[in-house]
């Protein structure tokens, strides 16, 4: 045993031996009614709240979008300091790991190898991690950062003072519509994953514990991990999977059913939305009863072909020499602007700070234990320092490529050519809008709508897996008609938050389990520093 009371890897069998045992005693398998393995009551009481939730939200659809919009608002308001500090913390605590000596730790042991080569392993973490939202956000968020900079500059900060004047200034809007929109997709959310990340697979495969997130807590709590602490922090997990997934899982609704609509005439209404939602869920039970290697795998990698073949498509049609340059310019004003970005107490507009940053952090936070056990899962043999510069450097490059490419082509067909359809387009109409004013637009079209679908389909899959674990005790190959229980849970939560306050309804339920795992996170971030020391160099 270890000074800071965890298991040591090497010599010290027995006591790894001891420790796992006292969790397996826990966690040993209670096959119930319906095939489902109920071990512990983080199983019953969340999937009774959930059931709850969802018949309480459907039988009350008005009073519930009021009591949601009235809650995101007092979230985001009262707390987005506390947000954007934890965020900054998470980003320090990565990039400290990769300098430090811990980097060299590896994850599963020192003669570990990695289970999967780096390109299943990128297609998985980042269809996992960013899928619908960067078919979402890709062309909305510049073209919303731009607009209301190039309207209106007066919540411009004293501190940015290259983009002061952006009102009227095209150049100066597109700068710092980028850089605000790059701040949310580069470092800060991905640190969010890999802090989760780092310390489920440090204390599943270094320390023998269970995969699931009380593991994380045992340099903190002991033996009380597998009482009553663990169970609320389980339980906080699956909530927080749950209502970010079921988010994400309404924003493609969203924008899957516009799409379709711009396409073939598809009705867009709540109908429309449900039975895609049900429709995609089938496909995903389908992935789900697959696995891990036969379903997820195969459908991120032809997610991320796919998305490179739009990608490419979007960097050769559309203004190729600026979307390279923009790339490194882009970059450099995500740098520049990092600090004014990212200060909790800075001169920011209320709206950015609170109704953008705010929320993102929220539902990063709540996306984080279905994203970090993912990524944990299939990322064993990499070290400490590879683990990190992959989770945080390669995806945050490949969005601000993507971010470029898409945002950075709608700006400039609104500046260049005088294209204002995707400006005026809703939310969820703007990528379509974007790729209208493109070559083969009814065959891009479609693919963007198939990824959506897919993206959808592979958010959902994974997110089952990591729930039916957590709600198992960290057992991997728990029954399949308990994966088929959450799968279809995740659909309905989204169905009935959609038909109870729409997108508000789903982002108030983000922000709400983000928050309460906000400090799990920050908890976490100290644990995983104990559980480092204690290994060998």
């Amino acid at each position: 045993m270890s000074d800071d009371g965890i298991p040591a890897p090497e010599g010290a069998a027995a006591l790894i031996e001891t420790d796992y045992e006292i969790g397996q005693d826990n966690i040993t398998p209670n096959v119930g009614p319906f095939g489902l393995d109920i071990h512990n009551p983080v199983f019953l009481i969340s999937g009774l709240s959930i059931v709850a939730f969802v018949l309480v939200t459907l039988a009350f659809q008005e009073q519930s979008g009021e009591i949601f919009t009235h809650l995101r608002n007092w979230l985001t308001q009262t707390f987005d300091w506390f947000f954007l500090t934890a965020a900054n913390i998470f980003v320090v605590f990565c990039l400290f790991l990769i300098v430090s000596p811990y980097g060299k730790v590896r994850i599963g042991g020192k003669e570990a190898s990695p289970d999967y080569s780096y390109g299943g392993w990128f297609a998985m973490l980042f269809a996992a991690g960013m899928g619908i939202g960067l078919m979402f956000y890709g062309v909305s968020e510049p073209i919303s950062h731009f607009s209301s900079s190039f309207a209106d500059n007066a919540g411009t900060p004293e501190s940015w003072a290259p983009l002061a004047g952006a009102a009227g200034d095209a150049e100066a809007a597109r700068r710092l519509g980028m850089a605000a929109t790059i701040f949310h997709w580069a470092l800060h959310p991905w640190a969010i994953y890999a802090v989760v990340a780092l310390s489920l697979a440090l204390f599943s495969f270094n320390k023998g514990l269970p995969l699931t997130v009380r593991s994380i807590f045992y340099p903190i709590f002991g033996e009380r991990i597998w009482g009553w602490p663990g169970h609320i922090i389980d339980i906080l997990a699956v909530f927080a999977t749950l209502f970010g997934l079921a988010t994400s899982l309404g924003f493609g609704a969203e924008q899957a059913n516009a799409g379709l609509n711009h396409l073939f005439g598809v009705p867009v209404n709540d109908v429309s939305k449900v039975l895609l939602i049900a429709a995609i869920s089938g496909l995903a039970l389908l992935s789900v009863v697959a696995g891990l290697d036969a379903g997820v795998k195969r459908l991120s990698e032809i997610n991320m072909a796919l998305a490179t073949l739009l990608l490419l498509f979007v960097i050769i049609v559309g203004p190729t020499a600026a979307i390279l340059t923009g790339f490194f310019a882009n970059l450099k004003a995500y740098v520049i602007d990092l600090p004014a970005l990212s200060n909790p107490f800075g001169r920011t507009d209320d709206n950015f700070r609170q109704g953008w940053t705010a929320f993102y952090w929220a539902w990063w936070i709540s996306w984080s234990p279905f994203v970090g056990m993912f990524i944990a899962r299939v990322s064993r043999g990499r070290t400490v320092r590879e683990f990190l510069v992959a989770v945080l450097i390669v995806p945050m490059l490949v969005s601000v490529l993507w971010m470029t490419a898409f945002g950075g082509t709608a700006i400039s067909q609104i500046v260049n050519d005088g294209y204002t359809a995707v400006s005026d387009a809703a939310l969820e109409l703007k990528l379509f809008a974007m790729l209208e004013a493109l070559p083969l637009k009814s065959v891009t079209s479609l693919i963007a709508i198939v990824l959506v679908i897919v993206f959808f389909v592979t958010s959902s899959d994974s997110g089952s897996l990591v729930i039916d674990t957590i709600t198992a005790g960290g057992k991997v190959d728990a029954p399949v008609p308990q994966r088929v229980f959450w799968a279809a849970f995740e659909g309905l939560i989204a169905i009935a938050l959609l038909l109870g306050g729409g997108l508000g309804a789903l982002q108030a339920m983000a922000v709400s389990t983000g928050f309460p795992f906000t400090i799990v996170l920050l908890l976490a971030c100290y644990a995983t520093w104990r559980g480092l020391r204690s290994e060998p160099r």
